[in-house]
């Protein structure tokens, strides 16, 4: 399993090596710079800028120094944010949005699986069709809708919770965000968890075991549930990663100071820096998640081992 785990991180470093060089490129190649504003800045003071950040040298000389300052840990210096380097704004804003995250990923498996396997036991039934339907729904409509309807009705007409604000993670900040940014994922897991259990409940030793005299719920929860579950498990990696990071639009209608504040700003100012830094911490997380994935898979399927 050690030389399993070792050869997937080296594997990992040409795939993170290519978003690096894709997302570096591609921002350079955008229109407009960091330093254009409504008040252009006189030449020669652009100019100082532009020396003071490395800006005036070949784009391949950038490329190669913004590698080198990455293997030693530097994600660089802001250009919006004065007195503050990129790693910094990612970790003050990485705690609320891993606590929003998790939460929500929490609240998705809670209620996703619990319907996907009441879907998958009542197939083409009332309940069946009423799950499935309400997942469409949840996957249909995008959160940027759900959350202002959230927060409108609950914080605005009812004045049952706060409409917006952190107040440093109290659960009547938390409620409205995490359920605006669970919704889809209750939807999809739902939906996945349905799909998976009804093939499983279909395999030869669940056949075994309900012949050997065991009841339902035995045969479910002993059974059929834990190998269900490895689909569900195998999409929690990317989701976990695109939730704590991509929650951009919920992060912004709440008023909560995570990383997609950053990331949104970074990019509408061209703030190079910042932007190549949450791509980076983005696709390091995603490949860290997607690598404890497939070792759970050993855990969750006997079948299933990596041969070191």
């Amino acid at each position: 399993m050690l030389i399993y785990t070792l050869k997937r991180l080296l594997q990992a470093v040409p795939t993170l090596l290519i978003v690096i060089t894709l997302s570096f490129f591609l921002m350079r190649v955008a229109p407009g710079g960091p330093f254009d504003g409504e008040r252009r800045l006189p030449p020669e003071i652009e100019q100082n800028l532009r020396a003071a950040y490395h800006l005036d040298e070949p784009l391949p000389m950038q490329y190669l120094r913004y590698l080198g300052d990455l293997v030693q840990g530097d994600l660089g210096p802001s250009f919006k944010y004065k007195d503050f380097d990129v790693s910094e704004l990612i970790s003050q804003g990485f705690p609320a949005s891993l606590e929003l995250g998790m939460w929500a990923i929490i609240a998705a498996l809670l209620v996703g699986v619990p319907l996907g396997v009441i879907a998958a036991l009542k197939r083409n039934s009332t309940a069946d069709y009423v799950v499935m339907s309400t997942a469409l729904a949840g996957i249909a409509v995008p959160n940027f809708v759900i959350a202002p309807m959230l927060a409108l009705v609950f914080g605005v007409l009812l004045g049952w919770l706060p409409a917006g604000g952190w107040n440093d993670g109290a659960w009547q900040n938390l409620l409205l965000p995490v359920v605006a940014l669970s919704i889809q994922q209750i939807a999809y897991i739902a939906r996945m968890m349905r799909a998976s259990m009804i093939e499983v409940l279909g395999s030869h030793y669940i056949r075994t075991a309900r012949a050997k005299g065991l009841s339902e719920w035995k045969v479910i929860l002993h059974h059929a549930l834990q190998p269900a579950m490895l689909p569900v498990v195998s999409y929690l990696g990317p989701a976990i990663a695109g939730i704590i990071t991509g929650s951009v639009v919920i992060e912004q209608i709440f008023g909560i100071p995570g990383i997609g504040r950053y990331f949104v700003q970074g990019a509408l100012n061209r703030d190079y820096t910042l932007v190549m830094g949450t791509v980076v911490f983005y696709g390091a997380l995603i490949l860290v998640l997607n690598l404890i994935v497939d070792l759970l898979y050993s855990a969750l399927d006997p079948q299933i081992r990596y041969d070191d």
